[in-house]
């Protein structure tokens, strides 16, 4: 169909038709706050004779000139596109057009800052979004030069991909046109405009080639003195050595600035040379190591992909995984060996992969190679597949061929293939060179099939406790049957002076449904046998007896972080997958997770630890559970070290978990100061955390939250207050705030996701039931009329997931059954909506046994 979509299909016929050259794209930010002036200029070579159309979403379209040919508007632009016929053999367009800010993080977003009353924007254009401000072949194959001249007041900073250049005031005195210099070839997708009174630190270092590469930091004014801009740059000096070394190919672009912008969806997003990242990573309390390490990972992230993504790009989105799976996997491995967060893959293992077997058991499952027919398509495929499976999968590979053959194929890629686009076999081949190995059968096992398969000890011992057999058995579920190769550690490991250590390690391929282990034969069976020891594989494990009775007792007691982030892991995925009672689980938690030192390990833990408590167990005893954690919160609370990051952490954690009033009460004593925590100090967003559990357990009303916000009027502090407001469990209170988000399109993108949250907090479990008809009404409504990530915000977030009930079971099957016809993109998240109630329910089940 025509209009904001765009199928592959009709990519690939316009790509067989269009060259693109050079863009020049002209701005004007002073025509007042809701439009802004785009004047694009596009030289493309094309098939002569040939018509196709050029992508655009504008407010007015004033002219539209090809070859000198004046074309009329109202004749040739409609549903986003721009029709072009009588192509030349070389063609220039002109458009001149006004365009629209934003408010939901796409296109080019404005904030208004509450504080000074300043005004900032940042571009946003991944997957399909420059379109919303310069006419532009919006698909990332066709890449060509972009030269942006942008008008905007004098007083302002204005950065983009190019260095920025001295601005020519204008007579007026108040404007100024900042006219940058053209860009390497790079796809629309990656071009950034950033412009406002940011404030600003400037630093360069030394790249590999010999070349100075200016670096910058950015900021809002009123967050700048919260900005620890020279651990910034000292990151970001240590992943450039890293990439320039491992990669075997300098930095490909003329300077490096990064910008922490307002209003941000994502984490951040790798616009060549101009990186913008989530003002979540400006610290201004106290923030667990968790996300001290995400930052760091972040950061690393976003520069792997100058390589991988903007140096060289997929031709179509069916590649996404090349940009963000190499990304994933090159960020951990340079913060585990390049910086002081050494346990990286730890990280890795609790955080992404929890993500990517999660994602991977989801109906909506897709291999790490996705078919993407559309732009809705690739919208909902920013997932754990994408993103994290394919990142384990990397890390498998290069397992695989080896960890230099890996680089040094890496490295040959961007040399082939440097600013053009490419697809998955172009890697292969070069890593198939470096490694002698024939990657068909892997690529095609690993990349083009989905699901996760289990892997399973079978051991036998004799009477003095002699293994005697030793196997792996590998299953896959039955939808996606496929069985892999894997490259994996076994780790035994024993118990001595209180420390369950590992006292002997093998690694091996597997592969097939069983896979015997002669070499362990004749050892004496430890307390506990890990597979996958290191993490090398994809794949659930399983404990043998033994082993789990192990876990259960000494878990807190394994010496190595990552073995421990395994069995965390196994543990959960039998509670998940309704083999062992989320009740177990929850004892499992509360007696080890007090001992636990990764940050982001204790994090998950504790996010899995609600999930159960709040619909994993049975319903019958739903209630008893849900005390009995914030009870046992509140006593590890008190028990942890002061000043610690797991102090932090539960205190959190209760606060989320608070389920009756003497837990309300107590958290109102911590709030209030009259509970005093040596070491915990109960600082801004603190404040606010606590404000959201009272106003869900219906201690607190409006007044208490105006007040909060009154102190506190900034955009994090706008974000809080709606949190709060949509957590009262009022008939009024819930009301209100689904009118906010259903009834009108006023609230920002950061405001819609924090109000949303609040809405279904499990506290307010039983002001939900009469939402549920309302939910699915609003659903084609919504996607039809929103931007695409406020339709996913709001479809994904109100789902009044804490009921987990057969009733809503039902009603989620009765909604897809109705609609068969709804987009792909809605369908897919309704599905996966239900799919998680399903799987509560058979936890439920379980533990009702």
């Amino acid at each position: 169909m025509p209009g904001e979509n765009l199928t592959r299909d009709e990519a690939q016929e316009r790509r067989a038709i269009v060259d693109t050259r050079t863009y020049e794209v002209a701005l004007d930010l002073t025509k007042g706050g809701e439009v802004f002036g785009s004047r694009s200029v596009v030289r493309f070579g094309a098939t002569p004779g040939a018509r196709t159309f050029v992508d655009l979403i504008a407010h007015d379209v004033r002219e539209i000139t090809l070859n000198g040919r004046e074309i009329d508007p109202a004749d040739a632009y409609a549903d986003a596109r721009i029709r072009l016929d009588g192509l030349e053999a070389e063609n220039e367009l002109v458009v001149d057009a006004d365009c629209l800010y934003t408010n939901t993080g796409e296109g080019l977003h404005r904030f208004v800052d509450p504080v000074d009353d300043e005004v900032y924007l940042y571009s946003q254009f991944e997957v399909p979004d420059s379109r919303r401000v310069f006419a532009v072949f919006e698909q990332p194959d066709l890449k060509a030069t972009f030269q942006f001249t942008i008008t905007a007041p004098a007083a302002w900073k204005v950065v983009s991909n190019q260095p920025t250049p001295e601005p020519i005031p204008h007579d007026d005195g108040v404007n100024a046109t900042w006219g940058f210099e053209p860009t390497p070839p790079i796809s629309s997708y990656i071009t950034a405009v950033i412009a406002g009174p940011y404030e600003e630190a400037r630093s360069e270092l030394t790249s590999a080639s010999g070349r100075v590469v200016p670096l910058g930091v950015f900021a809002r004014k009123s967050l700048w003195q919260d900005l620890d801009a020279d651990y910034v740059f000292e990151k970001t000096r240590q992943g450039f050595a890293y990439y320039e070394e491992k990669f075997g190919y300098p930095y490909p672009f003329a300077k490096y600035d990064q910008l922490f912008v307002p209003e941000f969806n994502a984490g951040a997003m790798e616009n060549a040379g101009a990186v913008t990242f989530t003002e979540t990573y400006v610290f201004r309390s106290k923030v667990t190591d968790a996300v001290k390490e995400r930052r760091v990972v972040t950061i690393l992230h976003e520069l792997a992909h100058m390589w991988f993504g903007d140096l060289v790009t997929m031709k179509w989105w069916n590649d996404l995984w090349l940009n963000e799976s190499f990304a994933e996997w090159a960020s951990t491995i340079a913060t585990a060996e390049a910086t002081e967060w050494t346990e990286a893959w730890t990280t890795f293992n609790a955080m992404e992969k929890t993500w990517a077997y999660r994602q991977d058991q989801l109906p909506s499952t897709h291999p790490v190679v996705a078919e993407i027919s559309d732009l809705e398509d690739v919208q909902v495929n920013f997932d754990g597949i994408t993103y994290a499976k394919g990142g384990s999968v990397l890390k498998q590979l290069a397992a695989w061929v080896g960890i230099d053959a890996f680089f040094q194929g890496v490295g040959a890629y961007f040399r082939t293939h440097a600013y053009s686009s490419t697809t998955l076999s172009d890697l292969l081949v070069e890593l198939e060179r470096t490694s002698g190995r024939d990657l068909s059968q892997w690529s095609r096992k690993w990349l083009e099939t989905a699901g996760v398969n289990t892997l399973s000890p079978v051991i036998d011992d004799d009477h003095d406790g002699r293994i005697t057999r030793f196997a792996i058995t590998q299953t896959a579920p039955a939808d996606y049957p496929t069985i892999r190769p894997h490259r994996l550690g076994i780790g035994f490991y024993d118990l001595a002076d209180g420390v369950l250590a590992r006292t002997h390690g093998i690694e091996i391929d597997v592969d097939g449904d069983l896979t015997e282990v002669p070499q362990l034969k004749g050892l004496r069976r430890p307390a506990l046998v890990l597979l996958n020891d290191g993490d090398l594989a994809y794949a659930k494990i399983r404990l043998d007896d033994r082993s789990l009775a192990t876990a259960v007792d000494h878990l807190a007691d394994i010496a190595d972080p990552l073995a421990r982030s395994l069995v965390w892991g196994a543990a959960w995925d039998q509670t998940r997958d309704a083999e062992t009672p989320a009740s177990e689980y929850i004892d499992l938690v509360l007696r080890n997770v007090g001992r636990e030192s990764e940050s982001t390990t204790v994090r998950t833990t504790l996010g899995q630890l609600q999930l159960a408590a709040n619909s994993y167990v049975a319903p019958a005893s739903r209630e008893e559970s849900r005390a009995k954690v914030a009870d046992g919160l509140w006593s590890l609370l008190q028990q942890a070290a002061p000043g610690g990051d797991l102090q932090l952490q539960l205190a959190t954690a209760f606060a989320s978990a608070a389920s009756t009033p003497a837990h309300w009460d107590d958290v109102r004593r911590l709030r209030d100061g009259e509970t005093v925590l040596d070491g915990l100090t109960i600082d801004t967003d603190l404040s606010w955390q606590l404000l959201v559990s009272l106003a869900a357990g219906g201690v607190v009303d409006d007044d208490a939250i105006d007040a909060a916000l009154a102190a506190d009027n900034t955009a994090k502090g706008a974000e809080s207050a709606a949190q709060a407001r949509a957590a009262l469990p009022t008939v009024d209170g819930k009301a209100a705030a689904w009118a906010s988000l259903i009834d009108s399109d006023a609230l920002p993108n950061t405001i819609v996701r924090a109000a949303a949250l609040g809405f279904v907090h499990p506290a307010s479990r039983e002001q939900l039931a009469p939402y549920v008809e309302r939910y699915f009404a609003m659903l084609l409504p919504v996607w039809e009329t929103r931007t695409f990530q406020i339709a996913s915000y709001l479809v994904e977030r109100l789902y009044p997931a804490p009921l987990a009930s057969e009733e809503l079971r039902a009603a989620t099957r009765a909604w897809l059954a109705e609609n068969p016809d709804a987009p792909a993109a809605l369908r897919r998240i309704v599905a996966e909506n239900l799919a998680g109630v399903e799987r509560a329910i058979a936890a439920q089940e379980r533990d009702a046994e």
